[in-house]
Formats: structure tokens, C-alpha cells, sequence
């Protein structure tokens, strides 16, 4: 039809079928072929809005989630955007609950984006009355008509990688691929998209991503929770201080644990050369891919996926600040080079 308009009927369409981009630069000197999966490709610029689209969806469909009601929810950040996102265009209030942790970039978004937010103490023990977790169910019991999403313990979190992300990989690199490496959070994303991936080849390995700090590598070796494993760290939306049941570790075949300070520098290596504009845990992603490769867990015939999970621009106050990375002693001997990129003419 002649006057037909191309477009989309709201933001909440653009979400999946990211695009699969071969990394050229940072992998250099690695062994095999590698590609980020670029999960900021989606319009809430991470792979949160997966799971806020299907878990919503999925609520309604149910006859849970109904016109007036409120959507409260734990997050880093990148999964309250998301939901504050479609909770704007199906017409939901939203409050969150979010980690001190959290850059105040995330927080800042959260609020443009209409949702109440609550900011908790990222460094108290998971059952503390102050911890994000306790603070969105206490706000979930205290309103009336909300739902309370609960990502780290709610299988639809996965399911949704399960439904997209999983197909998409395998489609896009036309079942060739051998080895993902996923960062584990709560945990959906890697279990869901590893499930999919084991269904059509279980030669495939799955290997995952934890930080320093967090017990979840233990728990997937030995079965056991160690809070001995526990400190305070750095990157957001990676690891744990519980074990959350949205991570299926039997699809999981290993673990390793990246630093904070070597995801960060890692996070600037991917920007400055690949261009792709990365945040703090495809930072964390990428050099948990290079301790892989120095462990010889690839071959020259590997085609490798590495999911980075969301955007730069939400870390601009933290990775991508000089002033931060020098407060956390990670400039060193770097800050000098830093320095020299910004010259002001008088």
C-alpha cells in the first residue's frame, strides 16, 4: 500500500535479534575465532530487557498482572531499566529496589525513567532488613496490587534466554558454535541460553563468569555455600552473595573468577579497540575469556560466543571516569597515558 508507514508500534518490538560481531583486535593474540553477542543492541541497551518483557508478558497472560497494579523488583540496575521501560509503555507503576553498588549513571536512568527508586546497602548479608532483596519484598507485602518480580529466584528468567537468546546464537553462527562464555549473575541469561545450546550440540561448553568475592564458582564445584568466600567488590550484575535458583548449574560446564581491576581495564581495551562501547561486566566477560585461553581451553577450530550483556554509557561515573579508576588504585603507572587523550586549548 502506497502511504503505508514502516514502523513500530512501541520501543518493547526492537527488543532481541541483537547483533553477532566478530572481535578483531582484543583477540589478537588468542586461539580460535570469537564474537560478542552485543546485548546494548536491544533499546534498553542490555539483556535485561528480555526478561522484563517476558516476565511481564507472562504475568498478564496469566491474569497476575493487571491494569493498575505496580511491578517491584531487586536490580543492579540494567533489569530495573528494562522494567521500568515496558512498565512505561504498558502503563504499570514501578519501584525498585537497587544496590548502593550501582553506578549513580544507573540510578540517575532509573529515575528518568519514572520509577521510584529505593537505593539499599550493597555490603550486608542477603537476610539483612536493608538489603535490596529484603527492601523490594517488604515493598512489595506494604502496596497493594503489585507483583513482585524476583529475578534471582523466578524460572521465567531464564526461560526467556531459553526462547531467544539461545536460538539466536544458534542461528547466527549456524550451529558452528563451540564454547560460550556468559557471565553469572542471577544467573538467567547463562542457564537459559546454555540449555538451548546443549539441546541442539551438548558437545558445546559453557563456561561462566564470577567475581572475586562471590560465592557462586564454589558453589558449582563443591556444592557448598562458603561465606568465607564473601567480600565487598567492584563490578555490578556479576556474582553473588546467595545461590540464586534462576541458575541451572548443571548446563554449566566451569567457572572463573575475574578482578575488578582487570575487567575494568579490559572494558576500556574492548572501546578503544573494537569500538564497541562495552560496560563493566563485558569487560569482565572478555577477561574471563583471555584466563580461559591462557588455561588452553581453546583450539585454532574454536568459534567462540561471549555475551556482552549491556552499554558503556552506564558507567561512564565508574570505569570510564579516570578519577574512579585512580581512587581504586587501577590507573598506576596508566594514568599518565589517560591523561595525555584530553589537551585544553586557552
Amino acid at each position: 500500500m502506497k502511504n503505508k508507514i514502516n514502523a513500530y508500534n512501541n520501543i518493547s518490538e526492537l527488543i532481541g535479534n541483537t547483533p553477532l560481531v566478530k572481535l578483531n583486535t582484543v583477540t589478537k593474540n588468542m586461539t580460535g575465532d570469537f564474537y560478542a553477542k552485543v546485548e546494548a543492541f536491544n533499546p534498553g541497551h542490555s539483556s535485561k530487557d528480555r526478561i522484563a518483557a517476558y516476565i511481564i508478558e507472562e504475568a498478564e497472560r496469566k491474569g497476575i498482572l493487571q491494569e493498575g497494579n505496580t511491578i517491584i523488583e531487586t536490580t543492579s540496575g540494567n533489569t530495573g531499566f528494562s522494567i521500568a521501560m515496558v512498565s512505561i509503555i504498558k502503563g504499570y507503576d514501578c519501584i525498585l529496589a537497587v544496590s548502593s553498588k550501582s553506578s549513580n549513571d544507573k540510578i540517575d536512568m532509573l529515575r528518568s525513567m519514572g520509577a521510584k527508586v529505593y537505593v539499599c546497602p550493597a555490603h550486608v548479608s542477603a537476610d539483612d532488613p536493608r538489603s535490596y532483596y529484603q527492601v523490594a519484598k517488604r515493598l512489595h507485602e506494604e502496596t497493594k496490587g503489585s507483583i513482585y518480580i524476583n529475578q534471582y529466584f523466578n524460572e521465567l528468567n531464564a526461560e526467556a534466554h531459553y526462547q531467544s537468546t539461545g536460538p539466536e546464537i544458534w542461528e547466527q553462527t549456524n550451529g558452528n558454535i563451540t564454547h560460550l562464555v556468559a557471565c553469572s549473575g542471577t544467573g538467567g541469561t547463562i542457564s537459559g541460553t546454555a540449555r538451548y545450546l546443549k539441546e541442539q550440540n551438548p558437545n558445546i561448553k559453557i563456561l561462566g563468569v564470577d567475581a572475586f568475592g562471590s560465592v557462586i564458582k564454589k558453589y558449582h564445584e563443591t556444592g557448598e555455600l562458603d561465606t568465607n568466600e564473601i567480600y565487598p567488590y567492584r563490578i555490578e550484575g556479576l556474582g553473588k552473595n546467595l545461590i540464586p535458583s534462576a541458575t541451572n548449574f548443571d548446563v554449566i560446564d566451569k567457572f572463573v573468577k575475574v578482578t575488578d581491576e582487570a575487567s575494568a581495564h579490559t572494558a576500556r581495551e574492548i572501546s578503544k579497540s573494537e569500538g564497541i562501547f562495552v560496560g563493566y561486566t563485558c569487560g569482565a566477560v572478555m577477561q574471563a575469556a583471555k584466563q580461559y585461553d591462557e588455561a588452553g581451553e581453546f583450539t585454532k577450530d574454536s568459534k567462540v560466543v561471549l555475551i556482552f550483556p549491556d552499554h558503556g554509557s552506564r558507567y561512564m561515573s565508574k570505569i570510564y571516569s579516570d578519577k574512579w579508576m585512580e581512587d581504586q588504585g587501577f590507573l598506576n603507572n596508566n594514568s599518565v597515558e589517560e591523561d595525555q587523550q584530553i589537551q585544553y586549548i586557552r
